[in-house]
């Protein structure tokens, strides 16, 4: 524990920081975006954004808000249907991340990306390009997988799953030096000598092993996907990038992690 304080006070000098937010942290059991969490998680992102540092939102919950837009009760089986809901959707999540960021007196811009972005060396730098320039004029990119063309991803489910790649890939392009993944789950979990399961509090590296803890046959611990979140934190730790993984329907989560509390799991950027 001491060894994770220690460590955690190092987090209030990050100045770029990338917070991902999933489907299942915005949505209620419907599928429908829930308000309360979005309202005083933006109002937190807000706060750390007038503390100085820049801020990106990594966001999932599109194809939810063309749900609730479209009167649907149940989650789309086709492509097409998923792609529609999350085209509708689009501009419903994007107009609410607005309103609620206009409410604190901060500007944000939309971002749509695919994974194909990330191999093609003219657009990734347009969106490098883009990213900085958005960040230098003190505006909060949002940023979200395009599901309206993506393909594969929205087929495994990423559109209500999680984006923790995107998030990872995020880290690489702008050189973020803190990535915060806000899951259901408050942090990672691992079973003690007794055999119960407790939140580690922090993770020197991703290893296999580490894998191993969500993804182990009978024994294994995987919630909401905390398999990728783990992947991505392996990416992003070896790009430099500290990462925390919290709950983020919890109140106060990112103040707490931004002032070095115990909060999450934190897994150290390689080298420190």
């Amino acid at each position: 524990m001491k060894k994770s304080l220690k460590y955690r006070e190092g987090l209030a000098d990050a100045r770029r920081v990338i917070v991902k937010i999933g489907s299942r942290v915005l949505v209620q059991k419907t599928g429908r975006p829930d308000m309360r969490i979005m309202r005083r998680l933006i109002g937190d992102l807000a706060r750390i954004k007038k503390s100085g540092r820049d801020v990106v939102v990594v966001t999932s919950g599109a194809v939810g808000a063309g749900m609730e837009v479209l009167r649907m009760t149940e989650r789309p089986q086709t492509l097409p249907e998923l792609q529609m809901a999350a085209a509708v959707g689009q501009t419903r999540l994007m107009s609410r991340y607005y309103d609620l960021f206009k409410g604190h007196g901060c500007k944000v811009g939309q971002v749509l990306l695919t994974h194909d972005d990330f191999h093609h060396k003219i657009r990734l730098s347009n969106a490098r390009r883009t990213m900085e320039s958005l960040l230098r004029h003190g505006v909060v990119p949002i940023v979200n997988e395009n599901d309206v063309v993506a393909d594969e991803e929205i087929r495994a489910d990423l559109a209500l799953g999680d984006n923790d790649l995107l998030a990872s890939l995020v880290v690489k392009m702008i050189r973020a030096d803190l990535l915060i993944i806000l899951s259901t789950a408050n942090g990672v979990l691992k079973r003690d000598v007794s055999g119960r399961l407790r939140r580690a509090p922090y993770i020197e590296s991703v290893t296999r092993t580490t894998l191993q803890w969500v993804n182990g046959g009978p024994s294994a611990l995987s919630r909401g996907g905390m398999l990728s979140k783990l992947k991505a934190a392996r990416a992003a730790t070896h790009a430099g990038c500290s990462v925390v993984v919290a709950e983020g329907r919890k109140p106060n989560v990112l103040p707490r992690i931004m002032a070095g509390q115990d909060e999450g799991t934190l897994i150290m950027a390689a080298g420190l």
